[in-house]
C-alpha cells in the first residue's frame, strides 16, 4: 500500500525560518529519486509540533500538488486531544492525501482503553488507511501489543508505525495481527531486524540521504540475499545511529544541506547543530558516500 521505504519527510524553511514552498519540489524530487516510497507529511520529523494549523495545511496541499500521484502521501494528523484530531482529520481529508500517520496521544498518559477508543474515534471519520504511530520515547506512554491487535481488527487502520524498540512487542504485533496489517520500523536501525521478524518496511529518517542503499537493503533482503542485507545494514549503522547524536530533525537537515538540497534549519526550541556536531556528521556522511563533503 505504502511500499517498504517510507520517508518522514522534513519541513523545508527559509533563512526566516518561515515555510518554504520554492524548496520543497527539489526534496520531494530527490527523495522520489532515491528510492522513497511513500512520504510521511508533518510527522515528528517534519517538525509538526511548531508547524501552525495554517502551514500544515499548506504543506499538505503543495505536496499532493507536486508528487501528483507518484507515491502517497500521508499526512500526519494525530494529536492528544482527540476532538481536535478528529476535526484536523476531516479537514485534511478533502485535500486529496492518501493516507493518516495518527501519533499516541501524548502528555495526557492515557490508559489502553483511552488509546483504543482515541484512535477508534478518529478512524470512524475517514475512509483513507490510518497508520498507528507508537513513539513511548516521546509520548511517554506505550501502546501495547493487545490494543495494537484490537485496533488492526479496525478495516482502515491498516499499519503501525513501531518505535518502542522492544522486540518482544513487535514479534507479538506481527504474529498476532492479519497478513494485511504492516508493521514499519519507525526507527532506521531497526529496520533489518524488524524485517526479520515479519515486518514490512520502515518510516525512515536516515533515507533523506541514503535511500538508495536503503532501498538496495530492503530488496535484498525480500531477494533473500541476506549476506547483502546485512552489510549494507552494518554499513550504514554509523549514519543511522549519527543521525540521532542530537534531537531529530537537526542532523537530517544538516545532511541534506550538505548534499545541496537546501531545507534549512530548525525551529525552537530546536536549535541548529553545533560545530563539533556537524564535523562528526561530515566525516560520516562522507565516508559513507565516499564524498568529499566541505559545506
Amino acid at each position: 500500500m505504502f511500499g517498504q521505504l517510507v520517508t518522514a519527510m522534513v519541513t523545508p524553511f527559509d533563512d526566516s525560518l518561515e515555510l518554504a514552498l520554492d524548496r520543497l519540489p527539489k526534496l520531494i524530487d530527490h527523495l522520489i529519486a532515491t528510492g522513497t516510497t511513500g512520504l510521511v507529511v508533518s510527522g515528528t520529523t517534519g517538525e509538526s509540533a511548531t508547524l501552525t494549523h495554517r502551514e500544515k495545511l499548506t504543506l499538505f496541499e503543495e505536496t499532493v500538488r507536486h508528487v501528483n500521484g507518484r507515491i502517497p502521501v500521508i499526512a500526519g494528523t494525530g494529536g492528544n486531544n482527540t476532538a481536535e484530531a478528529i476535526a484536523f482529520t476531516k479537514e485534511v481529508d478533502q485535500l486529496h492525501v492518501d493516507a493518516f500517520l495518527l501519533v499516541a496521544p501524548y502528555y495526557n498518559k492515557p490508559s489502553q482503553e483511552g488509546l483504543y477508543q482515541h484512535f477508534k474515534s478518529v478512524a470512524q471519520v475517514t475512509d483513507k488507511p490510518i497508520i498507528v504511530y507508537n513513539i513511548p520515547g516521546r509520548t511517554s506512554v506505550n501502546i501495547t501489543p493487545e490494543t495494537i491487535i484490537r485496533l488492526a481488527e479496525i478495516d482502515n487502520i491498516v499499519a503501525v508505525k513501531e518505535s518502542s524498540g522492544d522486540f518482544t512487542q513487535i514479534s507479538r504485533i506481527i504474529g498476532e495481527t492479519p497478513e494485511d496489517f504492516y508493521v514499519y520500523s519507525g526507527d532506521d536501525k531497526f529496520t533489518l531486524p524488524i524485517l526479520a521478524l515479519g515486518g514490512h518496511g520502515v518510516v525512515s529518517v536516515a533515507s533523506h540521504v541514503v535511500g538508495d542503499p536503503m532501498s538496495a537493503m530492503l530488496h535484498a533482503f525480500f531477494d533473500g540475499d541476506l549476506n547483502e542485507a546485512r552489510r549494507l545494514h552494518h554499513r550504514l549503522m554509523p549514519l543511522f545511529e549519527g543521525l540521532f547524536k542530537t534531537s531529530n530533525p537537526v542532523l537530517v537537515k544538516a545532511a541534506l544541506e550538505m548534499l545541496n538540497v537546501r531545507v534549512g534549519s530548525v525551529r525552537l526550541p530546536l536549535v541548529a547543530a553545533t560545530p563539533e556536531e556537524l564535523r562528526e556528521l561530515r566525516r560520516t556522511l562522507g565516508t559513507l558516500l565516499d564524498l568529499t563533503i566541505v559545506h
